[in-house]
């Protein structure tokens, strides 16, 4: 299938082992249990990492294959059961990111036309990805994206 905003064709991505998907429980060979990964997700949430950060560090430190299998939810949920987990999801937060480091060079540099582009393009995402939230009930209906107010979003 083609991209959406590029004529050809992706690269194909990684896929997990059919084996680990089928799995009701955790791998044998997992030392860590799940209340630990728990304890280990708030941790690390607290220490500043997003929750696709703390799934690569608990796969690469702690040999913990996926959050899902150990403890059977998955990280966001672990953070929302504490209380700590943020308004926004974090791919909604990342394109908003993107899309605010776009605008400040297009402040500096007026005339980059192929940065303007990649600014529509983000903003699209963006406002796509926030119809498929209000949707699904994560976002509040009225939710809106406004470039100025994101600024302060992310940062506070």
């Amino acid at each position: 299938m083609a991209r959406m905003y590029a004529r050809r064709r992706g690269k194909s991505g990684s896929t997990r082992p059919i084996s680990s998907s089928l799995r009701e429980t955790a791998p044998e060979w997992v030392d860590i249990t799940a209340k630990e990964v728990e304890k280990k997700v708030v941790e690390l949430y607290e220490r500043g990492q997003s929750t696709s950060e703390i799934g690569i560090l608990l796969r690469d430190n702690y040999g913990v294959p996926s959050v899902a299998e150990v403890t059977g939810k998955k990280a966001t949920a672990i953070l929302k059961e504490q209380g700590i987990a943020g308004q926004l999801p974090e791919d909604l937060q990342n394109l908003m990111r993107t899309a605010l480091r776009l605008r400040k060079h297009l402040g500096v540099n007026k005339h980059d036309v192929h940065n303007k582009r990649a600014l529509q393009l983000a903003e699209s995402k963006i406002r796509r990805l926030g119809k498929y939230y209000r949707k699904e009930h994560v976002l509040p209906e009225d939710w809106k994206y406004k470039p100025e107010i994101a600024e302060f979003d992310l940062r506070g």
